[in-house]
C-alpha cells in the first residue's frame, strides 16, 4: 500500500521541525521524515519522494537579509550536488504534481519572498507582497484568534466553521502589500484564509494586540489559487493537544488543539488524490 508521506526541512535556523513532524504523525502521515536543507542539496533526499512540503518556523539564517531572505535566493538559485538540476527545479515540480506545501511563520516568510505566495495567476517566482516588522516594533510572543474565511479554496482550513485559537511568535510578522490592485486581487480570489480577530471570530481586526503585528486587512495567513499552498504566521503545529493550551487547567477543553486540522486536511487530501 502506497504510503503518506511528508518532509519538514531544518537546518540554517529553523527551530519547529520537531513539533510539526509530531503534527504530521498525529494527523495520520505514514512517514514525517525531517530532513537538513544540505541532504536535499548534496540529493540524499529528493522532495519527488514526498506529498507534504513543512517550511517551518525559526529564523532562517539569522534573518540577516530580511526574514528568511537568504533561503528564499537558496531554493531560487543552488544547484543540487552531483548533477545538473537546481533544487527549483525540484519545488516546481512538486508544486506542478499537485502536492501540499505549508508555510509557517519563517516559512511563511520564505514562501512569500519567493512568491510561492500569493502565486496570483500561477506566478510563483514573483515576489508582490512581504512580511516586515511589526507595528508595535517589537517581538510578540502571544496567543492569537483567528477567523477563517469559508469561501477560500485553502486545503488545509477545510471544515473549520468559525475560527481558530494559535500561538504567534515573530518580530516580522506584517502582511504588507505595496499595490492596492495586488491586495484587491488576493481578497477578491478569498487568497485571505484566516485573519486577526476578535475572540468571538466575529469580525477581522487592526486593534492591537488582537491584530499583534499590524498586517494589512488583518491577514494572517494566505494560500494561492489552487488551495495547496498555504502560509500563516500563527503556529498550527504548537497547538494539537489540549495541553498546549496556556489555560488547559482552568478551561475545558477538546482533547485535539486547534492546530491539528490543518495537517488532518493535508493528510486526507494525499490519500485522496495523491495515492
Amino acid at each position: 500500500m502506497a504510503l503518506a508521506k511528508a518532509i519538514i526541512i531544518t537546518g540554517n535556523g529553523t527551530n519547529c521541525e520537531m513539533e510539526a513532524a509530531h503534527a504530521c504523525r498525529l494527523a495520520g502521515f505514514d512517514e514525517a521524515k525531517i530532513a537538513h536543507i544540505s541532504e536535499i542539496l548534496y540529493g540524499e533526499v529528493r522532495l519527488d519522494d514526498f506529498h507534504f512540503l513543512n517550511l517551518t518556523g525559526g529564523f532562517l539564517d539569522g534573518d540577516d537579509l530580511g526574514s528568511a531572505k537568504a533561503q528564499a535566493n537558496r531554493f531560487k538559485y543552488a544547484r543540487i550536488s552531483g548533477g545538473n538540476e537546481h533544487l527549483l527545479e525540484q519545488l516546481l515540480r512538486f508544486i506542478k504534481d499537485g502536492k501540499l506545501i505549508l508555510g509557517v511563520c519563517n516559512g511563511f516568510q520564505l514562501m512569500v519572498k519567493m512568491g510561492l505566495l500569493p502565486s496570483l495567476g500561477g506566478d510563483c517566482l514573483t515576489q508582490v507582497a512581504t512580511l516586515t516588522f511589526n507595528d508595535c516594533g517589537r517581538f510578540q510572543d502571544r496567543w492569537v484568534y483567528l477567523k477563517n474565511n469559508p469561501a477560500s479554496p485553502s486545503v488545509f482550513t477545510k471544515g473549520i466553521e468559525k475560527g481558530i485559537y494559535l500561538p504567534i511568535r515573530h518580530g516580522e510578522g506584517k502582511f504588507y502589500v505595496d499595490s492596492p490592485e495586488i491586495l484587491e486581487k488576493i481578497e477578491n480570489l478569498n487568497l485571505s484564509v484566516l485573519k486577526y480577530s476578535d475572540s468571538d471570530y466575529a469580525a477581522p481586526t487592526m486593534d492591537f494586540p488582537l491584530n499583534p503585528n499590524g498586517s494589512m486587512n488583518a491577514i494572517a495567513g494566505i494560500c494561492d489559487e489552487t488551495g495547496r499552498l498555504m502560509g500563516l504566521m500563527p503556529h498550527p503545529e504548537a497547538f494539537v493537544h489540549r495541553t498546549n493550551h496556556p489555560r488547559w487547567t482552568r478551561e475545558q477543553l477538546p482533547e485535539e488543539g486547534d492546530g491539528l486540522v490543518l495537517f488532518r486536511n493535508a493528510a486526507e487530501y494525499v490519500r485522496e488524490n495523491l495515492l
